[in-house]
């Protein structure tokens, strides 16, 4: 839902086939129905931290298209935690999906993936800011950062661009599940004095997916937070 689901849906409008993975089949049969009209959606309940799981979505994408173009990272666990309240159950939770999905994700998509393919991580204005409570989610996708940046590196004899989108504060179930205070603190953060929309993180992701928008893009962060990491 969410991000994830802004992106799919753009991507499937532009012409891709894409594969949406997610733990819960529900939301994941959610999606099949919104989107599906032309068969150019693939649903696979998976765990982006399982190995188990990882291995069997790209075993699926091989059988069924043989390669890969275009992967987002997008899967993230966000949670408030004082210093004081921080729980190893908290940090491993965090860290296996925030962290450790996206590295095996991108390392078992390697061998399908094109050459002159794009790779889009998901990060946060939250790697580079101050949140009260929120040290360890800012500490994964302060880690996501340092991925794309080294990965650039590491597969530019392969042409394959990789770079990191990072959302401010998004209209997501996230955030209306929050208190009222909360939103309105959140609110009052961006320089543009409102919040976005999926579909603005979305569009976004299609510019880096793109070879004719982004070809000379790799390495970098995107923000799209309406100015919230320049306060």
């Amino acid at each position: 839902d969410g991000i994830g689901f802004a992106i799919a849906e753009l991507f499937v409008a532009e012409g891709a086939f894409v594969f949406i993975t997610g733990r819960r089949q529900s939301m994941l049969d959610e999606a099949l129905k919104k989107v599906n009209s032309d068969k150019k959606l693939t649903a696979i309940q998976a765990d982006c931290s399982n190995m188990a799981d990882i291995n069997k979505v790209y075993t699926q994408i091989k059988q069924e298209k043989g390669h890969l173009d275009i992967l987002v990272a997008n899967a993230a666990v966000a949670k408030f935690a004082a210093l004081e309240s921080v729980t190893e159950q908290h940090f491993d939770e965090t860290f296996n999906t925030n962290v450790k999905g996206v590295l095996f994700n991108v390392q078992a998509a390697l061998p399908i993936f094109k050459d002159g393919g794009a790779i889009i991580i998901l990060g946060s204005v939250a790697g580079c800011k101050a949140v009260p409570a929120f040290s360890v989610y800012s500490a994964t996708k302060a880690a996501l950062r340092s991925f794309a940046r080294s990965w650039s590196v590491d597969l530019k004899s392969r042409n394959i661009r990789v770079n990191t989108l990072s959302p401010g504060p998004i209209n997501t179930t996230d955030f209306t599940q929050q208190p009222e205070d909360i939103q309105s603190l959140i609110r009052s953060k961006p320089l543009m004095n409102r919040i976005g929309e999926p579909e603005e993180v979305a569009r976004a992701a299609l510019f880096l997916a793109s070879n004719e928008d982004s070809s000379y893009i790799t390495g970098i962060e995107l923000f799209v937070d309406g100015g919230t990491a320049q306060i």
